[in-house]
């Protein structure tokens, strides 16, 4: 079994692969999206990826800014979470513009 990465440092890989595709995490809280629970389990889940040195490849590169939000890098542990959030803020940004 392979030690687990830091928790601090995967906490802000994490936090920055969600922003490089632009999903607020704060808002995903604020409307019940994610707990502090999930969050963990994200957090965990970075911790234990094998993909660490690519993750900081792709974000130092800006890659999620030039593509759409649903094209998260295969890499990651925590794409689908991010997915799926991306799209219940995209869901709750159509709704209030009506």
């Amino acid at each position: 079994m392979k030690p687990l990465g830091g928790t601090r440092q995967h906490f802000w890989l994490a936090k920055r692969m969600a922003g490089q595709h632009a999903l607020d995490l704060a808002q995903a809280m604020a409307r019940g999206d994610l707990d502090q629970s999930d969050w963990a389990k994200v957090v965990q889940r970075c911790r234990e990826c094998d993909w660490t040195g690519g993750c900081r490849r792709y974000l130092a590169r800006g890659e999620g800014a030039k593509q759409a939000a649903e094209k998260w890098p295969g890499g990651c542990p925590n794409r689908a979470v991010f997915a799926t959030l991306k799209a219940m803020e995209e869901l709750e940004n159509t709704y209030e513009r009506q």
